[in-house]
This record gives structure tokens, sequence and C-alpha cells, in this order.
């Protein structure tokens, strides 16, 4: 009676992902493939059977526990992201498992019904079997560690791809089985020291890169008439702005883009430089400016977006704001930024701004809320990046609420972060770069899901992001202007690096030769940007062009419905 209640527990999970299945043969069709997925199917759902029926507590709860967690992995990242879970995907998650009670905070639900489902496999796996058949010894425990293997080396010669439709507890494991492997074998020798040859000094006294979190595009006034007003789309005194209107980011994911954005990745070769050129802090030190890191999101000295102690040595001064509430955490930032633009130093300046990341249901405070109706305030105070969205089930009226609550948060973060830049800060001798890590799936046409960003299938406002220049009038550094026509809606963050190193005094044609062109020439960006970032064992990055023809915007409808004045 064991075996049966087991078997059953194990075929009603097994079948609770028949639609993934059934997606996956239909994908197939009729051919040679089918077959070969059908043998892999059968020996994985075999080997899960002998795993069940390992005779020693001791061992056969542990592969329970193993199968258990996988799977849940598997289905709440499904679930949240109505998407695969693809390697590259997995290894981005990897490197985001600092937060992992955050996201708990953010999907609880979901993940909770991951739990609860999963509770028939790990029954199913952990109860004490039934008589079973006669079996060779050690076969019940050693037949799962063996489908994996397969599993995994049929992943490893497909690069990461091979386990669409197949029972959803192996995959993450074979996944964590390649990113060991690589992890491993892939050493990185030590960071090279500065070669680039230089013409001159620095163009500027300051030079200051802004990478806000999570602003679209498309949803400032700097590129749609109903955008959020910014404050950047207005005439300065005193002041030169060049709006480069819609950029395309590096990737879809932040800590993607930024440590790219810090150590000048091009599309072709940005693992290599990623790994072994030197970074940004150290070109701007061998250029003889001092460095600063206003880090606007995390406190107690935690890193994030893939810098590490080695990097932070390079730093002068890191600056984060434990003290502060998130809500003021961007303008604690704007402050710390004035006092440096006064200080009469040379200086490198890096922010990362705490923006919209979700939850945004309170990143802007009370007297901001000029889109009505929005999401329910007052939970989610000191939660930076995540936090759970109660009652938010991703439904049309759902998402009404969060864009609404996302445009406030964006007059408060951006609009008058501006405002009190260009009121406060002295701007005459710096060079500011304004942009986004990457943009917002706002689910404008109804597509399933309920998250906004690091998709493996993402829409094309992932990629879309905000490029600005400001500078004082009477500098003289490079020709924004000249090419600005060209370049406007055609330019990346892939440009921001080499533009920051000619600022820095770096010899243009020398910067080229590495790192690509800068702002000042026509850029002739392939406007894309990167959607599997991760890319392993000889798999290609794959780049998602971004048609501005099909871009959504807010509508002027949709904006007289929900602004109130």
């Amino acid at each position: 009676m064991r075996g049966i209640i087991k078997g059953v527990l194990l075929v009603s999970y097994l079948a609770s992902f028949y639609g993934y299945y059934l997606e996956r043969v239909q994908a197939l069709g009729v051919s040679t493939a089918i077959v070969l997925y059908a043998g892999m199917f059968a020996v994985l759902v075999l080997a899960l059977w002998l795993a069940a029926n390992i005779r020693q507590g001791g061992l056969r709860w542990p592969v329970a526990l193993v199968f258990f967690a996988s799977a849940v992995f598997f289905d709440a990242y499904t679930q949240i992201t109505a998407d695969y879970l693809t390697y590259s995907a997995f290894v981005s998650m990897v490197y985001s498992g600092g937060f992992i009670g955050e996201a708990f905070d953010q999907y609880h639900r979901v993940i909770l019904a991951a739990l609860a489902k999963a509770l028939l496999l790990l029954l199913g796996l952990g109860l004490k079997p039934g008589a079973a058949p006669r079996l060779p010894r050690g076969l019940p425990w050693a037949a799962p560690l063996l489908a994996l293997a397969l599993l995994t080396g049929v992943l490893f010669v497909r690069a990461g791809e091979g386990a669409r439709g197949l029972p959803v507890m192996y995959t993450p494991l074979a996944y964590l089985n390649l990113f060991t492997y690589e992890t491993l074998r892939n050493s990185v020798g030590p960071r090279e020291p500065v070669t680039l040859a230089r013409r001159g000094p620095a163009l500027a006294q300051d030079i200051v890169l802004i990478i806000d979190e999570s602003v679209s595009g498309n949803y400032l006034d700097l590129n749609t008439p109903n955008g959020v007003h910014s404050n950047l789309n207005q005439a300065q005194p005193g002041l030169a702005l060049f709006n480069f209107g819609y950029a395309a980011s590096i990737a879809n994911c932040s800590a993607d883009t930024n440590v790219t954005l810090r150590f000048g990745g091009t599309r072709e070769d940005y693992l290599r430089i990623n790994s072994t050129l030197p970074s940004i802090w150290q070109y701007a030190k061998a250029a003889g400016l001092g460095t600063v890191y206003i880090d606007a999101q995390r406190t107690a000295g935690n890193l994030q977006n893939l810098m590490n102690e080695s990097e932070k040595r390079d730093i002068d001064q890191f600056v984060q704001f434990d003290a502060t509430p998130v809500v003021e955490r961007d303008m604690a930032a704007l402050s710390t930024l004035v006092a440096l633009l006064a200080d009469g130093k040379p200086q490198l300046i890096v922010i990362n701004k705490v923006g919209v990341h979700f939850p945004v249901h309170d990143k802007y405070p009370d007297g901001f809320m000029a889109y009505r109706p929005a999401l329910p305030r007052g939970q989610y105070t000191e939660v930076t990046d995540t936090g759970q969205r109660e009652g938010f089930g991703g439904q049309p009226d759902d998402w009404v609420l969060y864009r609404n609550s996302y445009k406030n948060s964006l007059l408060w973060n951006v609009g008058e972060f501006f405002k009190r830049l260009f009121a406060q800060g002295d701007l005459s001798q710096a060079v500011v770069i304004y942009t986004s890590d990457h943009g917002q799936d706002l689910h404008e046409r109804g597509n399933p899901g309920l998250n906004t960003h690091c998709d493996s299938d993402p829409v094309e406002e992932e990629g879309l992001v905000p490029l600005v220049v400001i500078q004082g009038a009477g500098l003289k550094t490079l020709d924004w202007q000249g090419p600005l026509a060209a370049n406007k809606d055609r330019s990346s963050h892939y440009n921001i690096f080499p533009t920051l190193l000619q600022l820095l005094g770096y010899e243009p044609a020398a910067v080229q030769a590495i790192y690509g062109r800068a702002l000042d020439v026509p850029t002739e960006d392939p406007f894309s940007f990167n959607t599997r970032f991760n890319a392993r064992l000889g798999a290609k990055p794959l780049f998602k062009h971004i048609d501005l023809s099909e871009v959504v915007t807010p509508s002027a409808d949709a904006q007289a419905v929900s602004r109130t004045e």
C-alpha cells in the first residue's frame, strides 16, 4: 500500500506540469528529437522512482529534500516570470543569492504555492517504500546520480540547452553542476594595470556617472510627451544639457549592466574585458582623480552588482546610508554629491540610486502621489529592492495601480532629484552622465507574469533607458552637439565607458581600439541589449534589437484619467 501511495504522489506531481511537457512536445513535432526527448524523459522518471525506493531513510530523505528544493526553485521562477529557467537566468539568480530573503518577501505567495505543490514530490520520495522488486544493490541511490550526470552531460555539450520539457526537479541541479564546474575551471589572473596612452589632463574637475535603478526610458518626458516630469527636458541656467533620447542598456538585469559599466566590456568581448582589464576606478586614479562610489541601495558595507573587495580597494570614498530611510536615500546621495562638487577636488563619482525598483508602493512621499489610484502604502517603507505585493496578482487592474505608483516614484526619485541638483549643486566644472541600469516591463501589452525585468525572453522596454549628458555651460570637453542628431535614439550603455575614458584624458584612438566608440562621434550602435549575458559553455550572447516603433509609451488618455493635478 505504501508503494501505491508513493507512486500516486509522484505521478500527481509530475502530471501537474502536463502543460509544460505538452508545449515541448508540440515544439519538437514529429522528428528524431521527439524520440530522444521521450527517452531522456523516461530515464529521468525511472531514476526518480528508483530514488523513491532507497531503503535507508537516512539517505532517502536527503535525496528527497534536494529534489524538493530544486523543484520549488524551478516552479517558483517560472510562475513569477512566466518564462523558462535558462542556464543564463540561473547564473543570474545565483549572483543575486544574497537577496533570497527579500525575494521571499516579494513573491512569498507564489513560492509558498510552489512549496505546497512540491510536498507531493517530497512525500512521494521520502516516505518509507513498500515492497519493491529485487533491485541490484546500490541501484536505487545511484540511479538519480547517474540520471543527473546524464542530463548535466547533455547540457554541457549543448551549452546549457536541452532540459526544456523534462522533469523540473532535475534542471536546477544540473545547472548547479555546470556552474560549479565553470567556477572551479575558470580562473582569472590578476587584473591588468592601466597602460592606455593619455593625451592630457581630465577635461572636467568632476566626472559623474549617475546610474539610476529600473528607470524605463519610455516613462520620462525626455522621450514621450506624456512621460513623467524629469526636470531634464528644460534648459537650466549655466548648464548645457544633451538628451541622447532612448538608449539601449547593456542587459536587462542590474548586476550585468553595472559590472560592465564599471569595467567597460564590449558586445564582442565583455567577458574577458570585465574579468581582466582595469576598472574605471583604476583609470581615474591613473589620471590623477580621486574616486568616490555612492551606493544608495545597500547598507552596512555590503557589496552588490559583482563588486568585490579587490575592486573596492581602488575606491577612495565608499558611501552608503545605513541610518537613512529608503525613501530619502536618493536625496541623501544628492546631498553627498552636492558637497563633493563643492570641495574643489578632481574626482570620478559613480552613484547607484535607489530609483524605482520594486516595490514601488513607498518609494515616494505622500506629497508626490500625483498619479492615482496607486498601490496601498505604508508596508514597505524600509524595503529597497523587493517586498511582498499583498493582493497583487498581476491582473490588468493590478498593473494600473503599479504603473501609477511607478510614475509617482519617478516624480520623486528622478524629477525632484534633478530639481534639487540644479538648485543646489555647482555643476560649472562638472560633466554628469545620467542613465539607468535597465528598463521595465510594466505589462502594458497585457502579457502574463509578475516580473518587471531580468526575463530571459524580455519585451523591448526592459532594455530601454534614458541617456543624458549635463555639463557646465563654459566647459570645453567633448563635442556632444555635433553627433547628437545621429546618436539620439541610437546609442547604448556601451558608449559610456569610452566616453568616461576620454573625459579622463585618455587618447581617443587608443580608447576606441579596445572599448569602442564614445558619444562624441557617430556611435553606429546596434541598439540592442543582451538577454543571455551569462553565456556559458560555448554559448553565444543573445542580443535583442529594440524597434522603437514597437515600444509602448503612456497614452494621453491614461494620463488624463490617472493624474490628479
